[in-house]
């Protein structure tokens, strides 16, 4: 198993490397944009409920954003340590990403409380949906 702490892992890389974000990016595998359960219609115009954009440091949806403060990763899975902000009160919680056969991701809170289907969007998709 490895322990990463994802915000702090791209801060050094940029440091050491003299890199740039878009290193980060590369080096951590759910960075993309992505539909809630419904593959991208592949023209940009998914509807803005269904949109979801991962970077290495946080989770952007229509619901709420997360912030990524930890990631482990075994197989797989990535389990993903994070703080999302609601309008009452910030909550943190553990998240599972599972890669699935069909090249959809899995996504679970750990309590079980919301299930969805990510489906990777195309970088021509993710263009085109003003999502960047």
């Amino acid at each position: 198993m490895q322990l990463v702490n994802s915000v702090a892992g791209c801060a050094a890389i940029l440091l050491v490397t003299a890199g740039t974000p878009a290193d980060c990016e590369d080096k951590f595998p759910l960075t993309g944009d992505y539909t809630q359960n419904r593959p991208c219609k592949g023209d940009g115009n998914d509807p803005a409920e269904i949109q979801v954009k991962i970077s290495p440091s946080e989770i952007v949806s229509k619901v709420t954003s997360c912030t990524i403060q930890k990631v482990r990763q075994e197989g797989n899975t990535i389990e993903a340590q994070v703080e999302c902000q609601f309008p009452v009160s910030p909550l943190v919680g553990n998240v599972l990403f599972t890669a699935r056969a069909d090249g959809a991701i899995s996504f679970i809170d750990r309590e079980k409380n919301y299930h969805a289907i990510l489906y990777r969007c195309s970088n021509k998709d993710a263009r085109n949906s003003g999502n960047e």
